[in-house]
């Protein structure tokens, strides 16, 4: 069983569309585009066009299968750990590939995971962003933010900026609100073939991608 300490006033935002845009409402004042907003736009064009590459390839059908599958999978075992997280007994629909998947990420980090400040945390920093992160707490005795991710297959290190820049801008928002000082982060992934990934970010790591959100960021204001 995790241990739940609490130690901040998390408080849940509601979420609207708003011209393709995800918006969180938030009690810091207007309300924000979510960080997933701002990182699809101001995706790089290369990755834009690898990613109309290879729905050309598989077709449009066959990629929009795939999408929606994996979104599926993915739904139910953050649904599954998200209850592991709080201690509850999970009674949603099921995937068998999704428990297992799921099961497969708890014996990888359930030894780790020191303490458990909170689960699906809502975080702002304030006018500018807000987001979801899965889990917030201690992780092999640092402050960390954490993340579960699925995906099809086991993926490299380069791949996954994204999820780093999330994972900064995740950080970046807890410490302004709560001024803490979390620098460090780990996203833990398991495949279709319940290959579990550790990526781990340290403190350098961490203030790189947290200049590379910031930049993206602006970006996204100067477009808007």
């Amino acid at each position: 069983m995790l241990k739940i300490t609490s130690p901040y006033p998390y408080k849940e935002f509601k979420r609207k569309s708003v011209n393709g845009k995800r918006l969180y409402e938030n009690p810091y004042g207007d309300p924000v585009p979510s960080v997933t907003t701002i990182l699809d736009k101001t995706k790089p064009k290369e990755k834009r066009e690898a990613l109309n590459r290879w729905k050309k390839r598989v077709g449009p059908e066959n990629a929009q299968r795939i999408v929606t599958e994996a979104a599926n999978v993915g739904t139910i075992m953050h649904n599954i750990l998200e209850h592991w997280v709080k201690n509850e007994e999970y009674e949603g629909d099921s995937i068998l590939q999704a428990k297992m998947m799921a099961d497969t990420v708890k014996q990888n980090i359930e030894a780790d995971i020191n303490e458990v400040w909170g689960s699906e945390v809502n975080l702002c920093y304030p006018q500018l962003y807000a987001g979801t992160t899965d889990l917030v707490g201690v992780y092999k005795g640092e402050p960390h933010i954490m993340d579960f991710k699925q995906t099809n297959k086991p993926k490299k290190r380069e791949w996954i900026d994204d999820y780093f820049m999330q994972a900064a801008a995740y950080g970046m928002a807890h410490n302004e609100v709560f001024e803490t000082k979390i620098n460090r982060a780990a996203i833990f992934m398991c495949s279709r073939e319940c290959e579990f990934q550790l990526f781990e970010v340290g403190p350098e790591e961490f203030e790189t991608w947290t200049e590379k959100w910031a930049r993206r960021v602006e970006e996204f204001y100067n477009l808007s």
